[in-house]
């Protein structure tokens, strides 16, 4: 049987990626700013990056982490959720949990509460040949107290790494709240990173599996890294900073074979998205 000669001029294009953009976004953080007394500050933040986030119109959007300070507080939690909902149904938003969320050391009690309000603490998603891996970076820190569910997210990594790969996608990455690394592979261990043992385990798999970007938060600033086949970039809260940048968002240009971010501030994002110009 022959194809309709329209078929036949749409078939190349079948399966065919584009270029696209998405927001990431770090620590909303509700609480932060006054010790958990109130967090109005927080609401007045998120409220305009979700406005903003509504009017670029990425692809999806992705928090990564610390979306509440007090763990398990109804009242942060449910300040969130309100905003959240806001984003327009057809923007996918992806929430990744932080260590404020878990708590430092998740126990079984906090991993359910967290998945009980805000969905599963990890998974992957796709769009287009793009693969999201969303990790608990939590479990990795510190595992000594929920030792069964570091175990199976490990493995859970592995094997969806192998089904990402088998599926096809091409372009992948990896979002999580405490990153790798802020600056290089071998760095020491610090808060505000992920131990040098569990980068030796996983930094590995992500460099075999062609996984070239992580997206984490928890420095409450910007921060850009290398190792092994993969850029680490950390970026800055849409809540509280902690340190020269201002609380903002980042827009990322995922390319035929890059991933390129700008991080704006809440006062200086821009009208559109230019997916021509080039970041970090």
């Amino acid at each position: 049987m022959k194809l309709p000669l329209l078929l036949l001029l749409l078939a190349p294009a079948i399966g065919q990626a584009s270029d696209f953009f998405f927001i990431q976004m770090s620590d909303p953080q509700f609480g932060m700013y006054t010790a958990d007394g109130e967090f109005s500050q927080e609401t007045a933040n998120f409220e305009f990056a979700i406005a903003n986030a509504n009017r670029l119109h990425p692809a999806f959007v992705v928090v990564c982490g610390d979306l509440i300070n007090k763990p398990g507080d109804p009242a942060q939690t449910a300040e969130y959720l309100r905003i959240a909902a806001k984003l327009d149904p057809s923007i996918k938003i992806y929430n990744v949990p932080g260590n404020h969320d878990v708590r430092n050391t998740p126990t079984a009690d906090s991993l359910a509460a967290y998945r009980g309000k805000f969905g599963p603490d990890y998974y992957s998603f796709r769009y287009q040949d793009f693969a999201g891996l969303v990790i608990d970076s939590s479990l990795i820190q510190h595992p000594d107290q929920s030792p069964e569910e570091a175990v199976r997210q490990e493995r859970w990594i592995a094997l969806e790494l192998e089904k990402i790969k088998h599926d096809g996608a091409r372009r992948i990455a990896v979002f999580q709240h405490i990153p790798w690394f802020l600056e290089n592979a071998d760095e020491a261990d610090q808060y505000f990173n992920l131990p040098r043992e569990a980068r030796k385990k996983y930094l590995p798999l992500l460099e075999r599996y062609g996984v070239g970007y992580a997206f984490a938060g928890h420095y409450h600033r910007n921060a850009y890294g290398d190792g092994p086949g993969l850029h680490v970039i950390t970026t800055g809260p849409v809540g509280k900073p902690l340190g020269p940048d201002p609380s903002g968002i980042r827009v990322v240009m995922v390319k035929e074979s890059s991933m390129e971010s700008q991080y704006y501030g809440l006062g200086n994002i821009p009208n559109q998205v230019d997916l021509g110009s080039h970041g970090r």
